[in-house]
C-alpha cells in the first residue's frame, strides 16, 4: 500500500524539501511546468487506471550547477495505454551536455 511508500515518509519529503532548498532542480517539473505530473498509478482504483490522479514516486533532480543544461523532460505516461502495462511510467531528462 502506498501509505508505506518512503515517498509518503514525513523524513522522506523533508529531505526532498532540504535538497530543493539547497539550490537542487526539480527537472521533471520545470519543463514543462504544469501541475499534475504522475509516474505511478494504482491499478486497483475503480478497476483500472485513471490517467488524473496518480502518485509522483520518480523525481530527476539535476545540480544548480547543470540547470543550465536542461533542456526537455518528461514522463512517458503513454505507455501506461500498452496491454498489460506497469503501474510505473518512465520519467527522463534530456541535458545539453556539449554547450555552454
Amino acid at each position: 500500500m502506498l501509505e508505506t511508500d518512503a515517498v509518503t515518509f514525513p523524513e522522506s519529503r523533508q529531505a526532498y524539501a532540504e535538497m530543493l532548498g539547497n539550490g537542487w532542480i526539480d527537472a521533471v517539473r520545470r519543463i514543462p511546468p504544469q501541475k499534475g505530473i504522475y509516474t505511478y498509478w494504482n491499478f486497483s482504483y475503480r478497476g483500472g487506471y485513471d490517467r488524473s490522479s496518480g502518485l509522483r514516486m520518480d523525481h530527476l533532480l539535476v545540480s544548480p550547477s547543470l540547470s543550465n543544461r536542461l533542456r526537455d523532460a518528461g514522463v512517458d505516461a503513454d505507455l501506461r495505454g500498452w496491454q498489460k502495462p506497469s503501474d510505473h511510467a518512465l520519467a527522463w531528462i534530456e541535458l545539453d551536455l556539449c554547450g555552454k
